[in-house]
């Protein structure tokens, strides 16, 4: 492709960056002024005043709560998904055993029930196990529903991974737990990080499982939580926009951080060697 195309390319490719980075620009704004700016002034204009003051506002509110529960839930549950699902990818993938084929399977056809089609039976079960109103429901819950996705990720670069590995660390006397800890999972680092933002993105988002599941404040979530913050601050516009720019900020930040990972993991999990 001679310069020429190049450059149209990547003027495109601005414009469209443009177009995505645009509403967050405008929420930022939306979140510093009041009423008065937000309903009488152009949607784009700078306030006169930056009202830092509503973010402390919802801060002090009570968002700082379920900004924590959503922060420890997530971390949590990405941490036992990605853990299972790598063991089990391992399991399937590495080792030698009559009903592999049919594991995979049962997994797999996870991906094929509707999330939310399982609620009612979820929480009759929790209900009889008296973990109703308890945090470790939405965890076991998001762990258990991430699975196929994650191992179905994970699939394609264990495939890839070269035996030799595995049969010298064997030769040399390591122990089938202490190869998979020391060796294959440093080995999986670049589609584990492809894994953990994905799970977050879920994870950190999810609203009916919490809705429903989930009735003390104290243990509610970003996603549940902002519609008291809503009911509060019903006039207060401008508070309401910090409160969403809280929430959608570790989303942003995980992709500054974590895109290239991202990119390199599912480059690398495509290809079954």
């Amino acid at each position: 492709m001679n310069r020429i195309g190049y450059f149209f390319l990547y003027l495109a490719l601005i414009v469209v960056a443009m177009f995505q980075i645009l509403p967050l620009i405008w929420l930022f704004i939306f979140s510093l002024k009041d009423n008065r700016e937000i309903f009488a002034g152009s949607p784009f204009a700078l306030p006169s005043e930056f009202r830092w003051e509503n973010y402390v506002k919802v801060w002090d509110g009570g968002i700082g709560v379920y900004f924590f529960n959503s922060v420890w839930i997530t971390i949590v549950a990405i941490i036992l998904t990605v853990l299972f699902a790598s063991m089990a990818t391992f399991a399937i993938t590495r080792m030698k055993w009559k009903l592999s084929g049919l594991v995979l399977g049962l997994f797999m056809i996870g991906l094929m029930i509707p999330i939310h089609s399982a609620l009612i039976p979820l929480y009759s079960m929790f209900m009889g196990v008296g973990m109703i109103d308890n945090p470790w429901s939405i965890v076991l819950t998001y762990t258990a529903y991430n699975l196929p996705i994650t191992m179905m990720i994970l699939l394609g670069f264990y495939y890839t991974l070269p035996k030799e590995v595995e049969e010298a660390a064997i030769i040399d006397g390591c122990s089938i737990h202490r190869m998979f800890f020391r060796i294959i999972l440093p080995m999986t680092t670049p589609v584990m990080a492809t894994t953990v933002v994905i799970n977050m993105i879920y994870n950190w988002n999810e609203f009916v499982f919490v809705n429903t599941f989930i009735s003390s404040e104290k243990y509610k979530t970003l996603t549940v939580g902002i519609q008291n913050f809503i009911g509060q601050y019903m006039t207060d516009w401008g508070a309401i926009g910090a409160t969403l720019i809280i929430s959608v900020l570790p989303i942003i930040i995980a992709f500054i951080f974590f895109s290239n990972k991202v990119v390199e993991g599912i480059s690398s999990s495509a290809v079954k060697g």
